[in-house]
């Protein structure tokens, strides 16, 4: 076990956890840099189940014990150890939920194995807000979804609010990140699916008769916060799926509504 006590935020060594807290800087620099950050000892655990390699540790003293048979079956990666002002000056934010983890970024995915292998995929369309992220693949594992594509412009999953609101969730369901959309429809067209988006449009079927067909294979197509799809994906996809609302309420929140849709076209 290779443990560190740091002595200064300015460290270099933890660079890969500096200024956690901003979002903007975060989200470009760690897929680019090909490591994501795992935060708390439940999701760091699922992580390493799901075969993620770590490229070092992060935490107080008091955590240790908790996290002793991780650290001793990575015993040739750093852990870097520190009292809590030090790791929330680092970070900028106080560590209350136990280790954190500098996480290699698995290779990614390609999309026709994905489709090969799945019946039911969720799409999420330019989704910005990584508590919805997190929450529609929570959704998506526990309700039968194969696989989740995102589009070139959507949320990170792996940034650490979606992987924490998931519940680790976000590495048990595959997914992958689209270079061509909404063109990427065709090929899951040519794999079998039929493409259904939740928009309000004046044709659009009610989930429920969605649901009654019983698709073979289906990909239920989320849109952004606010705006929703984009007319372009709107005008490829196969159909158009509403959920009936009551109470002068004309949508749920997406991930609430891709909750919905996952249960009610679930495979029979």
């Amino acid at each position: 076990m290779s443990l560190y006590r740091l002595e200064s935020a300015d460290d270099p060594a933890v660079s890969d956890y500096t200024r956690l807290t901003d979002t903007s800087l975060r989200r470009l620099r760690e897929p680019a840099e090909g490591m994501y950050i795992a935060e708390s000892s439940k999701v760091l655990r699922r992580a390493i189940d799901a075969g993620h390699r770590p490229r070092s540790f992060f935490l107080a003293d008091k955590w240790l014990p908790d996290l002793q048979d991780i650290l001793d079956r990575f015993p040739e990666v750093p852990a870097y150890i520190g009292t809590p002002a030090i790791l929330e000056e680092i970070t900028g934010f106080h560590l209350h939920r136990g280790a954190l983890a500098a996480m290699q970024r698995p290779a990614p995915l390609e999309l026709a194995p994905v489709l090969a292998a799945a019946r039911r995929i969720a799409i999420l369309e330019d989704i910005v807000d990584h508590t919805n992220i997190g929450a529609i693949f929570r959704s998506a594992a526990a309700l039968g979804v194969d696989a989740v594509l995102v589009s070139p412009q959507c949320a990170d999953p792996l940034y650490r609010r979606a992987i924490r609101v998931s519940m680790g969730t976000v590495f048990q369901v595959p997914w992958l990140r689209l270079q061509d959309w909404p063109g990427a429809l065709a090929d899951l067209r040519s794999a079998g699916f039929t493409t259904a988006a939740l928009a309000l449009e004046e044709d659009s079927l009610t989930l429920q008769e969605l649901g009654a067909r019983q698709h073979e294979r289906l990909a239920l197509v989320l849109g952004t916060e606010g705006d929703g799809l984009s007319r372009g994906t709107l005008a490829e996809v196969d159909v158009t799926v509403r959920i009936p609302m009551q109470g002068g309420v004309d949508s749920l929140n997406v991930a609430a509504a891709s909750a919905v849709a996952f249960w009610e076209c679930r495979v029979f």
